[in-house]
């Protein structure tokens, strides 16, 4: 079977939620994936920064491997003996007390929205099911129904309400929209330091601080949603600490497996954390021996491999020569770490026709809120690498 038979099986038996480019990879190796006729192709995109580690790295195969012969799955109706690990060795690359795991990012991001909330009836004493949580415009958290309802995307939303109230959303960037929005029933503010899905929007230094400076005066909780930031993306360990900020809770993903197993968890203080009883909340799969096993691999390459450190190196290098590219198509480019995007001006006629040129010649990205392309390789790329694609890149970004 060839390229054009999968897609025509794929269109045919599979629902219509993803424009994806046509390409069919059967495998991964490192930076490199190769598609079913054998073309070989440099993954710009990472899996939306979930393979940070690159792909299928030996390392957490192993450990996957291994975990498997073993046991995949107890429930947590019972004990294992990889997540007590797991949580020991996340919170002291974290700095965070606790964690509570779970699969995909959105659970996550539920999570952390329902410990918001009773936190706010328990601790801070607002009226029960009154509590309001802050979130910002453009922000790309999930696609749950809860998670849409704040969602400022109408692709994304609306075909699907009614909506689940509690939340206000403030312009993006903006600290001060945030302080004005806080009232007695404000339990959190959750925003993504940087925000990749709206098209790798960074916002103005000194706003997180800002933000978590007006949380702290008005006994409101921080949430930072690093699901695609985190974990040496940006060149922090997480895009937070490029302000110093210790959010009140984090939201990881994605990278925690290095794209082998869904993985999610909940980063919190042990009083944070502690208010959540048996029975309260809970994931059939979160926690499982395999998730554990494989996220104490994924954590132990960033750390070891110095992945971190690469992405901050690898990142300036890439966006200073992006930079350098006189198209006359490119707005400005924008970014951190190897999370970069190259927005486009309003006449180049949209990301789609650019992306699909370099799918051509061999590179893989994708476009994200149609002017914008979205260079994310994994964080183990290294210069040469880079020099090989960025003449392809110059030879995109200026054609006609």
């Amino acid at each position: 079977m060839n390229t054009r038979d999968y897609i025509e099986i794929e269109d045919k038996y599979g629902a219509h939620n993803y424009h994806p480019l046509d390409v069919v990879i059967e495998r991964g190796e490192g930076v490199w994936v190769y598609d079913v006729d054998g073309k070989k192709y440099l993954d710009c995109l990472s899996a939306y920064s979930a393979i940070n580690q690159g792909h299928v790295h030996p390392a957490i195969l192993a450990a996957m491997l291994e975990q498997a012969k073993k046991v995949t799955l107890t429930s947590r109706a019972f004990r294992n003996d990889q997540l007590p690990l797991f949580y020991k060795e996340l919170s002291e690359m974290t700095g965070f007390e606790m964690s509570l795991p779970m699969n995909s990012g959105a659970e996550a991001v539920e999570t952390a929205l329902k410990l918001a909330r009773k936190w706010a009836y328990e601790v801070k004493g607002i009226p029960r099911h009154q509590a309001e949580i802050i979130v910002g415009s453009g922000n790309f958290h999930g696609r749950t129904v809860s998670i849409i309802s704040f969602s400022t995307e109408p692709a994304y939303r609306d075909d699907f309400g009614p909506f689940t109230p509690g939340f206000k959303v403030v312009p993006y960037g903006d600290a001060d929209a945030v302080e004005k929005a806080i009232t007695p029933n404000t339990a959190a503010v959750m925003l993504e330091p940087i925000q990749g899905e709206a098209g790798v929007v960074v916002p103005p230094d000194g706003y997180l601080r800002r933000v978590a400076e007006a949380c702290k005066k008005n006994n409101v909780l921080f949430i930072a949603d690093e699901i695609q930031t985190g974990l040496g993306r940006t060149g922090k360990l997480f895009a937070c600490d490029y302000e110093g900020i210790h959010p009140d809770i984090m939201v990881i993903g994605k990278a925690l497996s290095g794209g082998f197993y869904p993985v999610s968890a909940v980063l919190a203080s042990s009083d944070l954390l502690g208010l959540f009883n048996p029975g309260e909340h809970g994931s059939t799969f979160g926690g499982s021996p395999l998730a554990a096993a494989v996220a104490r691999a994924a954590l132990k390459v960033i750390r070891d491999e110095k992945l971190t450190e690469n992405a901050a190196k690898m990142g300036e290098y890439f966006m200073e020569q992006l930079e350098e590219i006189p198209s006359p198509h490119v707005q400005k480019i924008r970014g951190k770490g190897l999370l970069i995007g190259v927005v486009l001006k309003p006449e180049a006629g949209g990301a789609r026709r650019f992306c699909e040129a370099l799918q051509q010649k061999g590179i893989l990205a994708k476009e994200t809120h149609e002017r914008v392309i979205r260079f994310a390789p994994p964080l183990i790329i290294d210069k040469d690498t880079i020099d090989w694609a960025l003449p392809t890149i110059r030879e995109v970004l200026m054609m006609p």
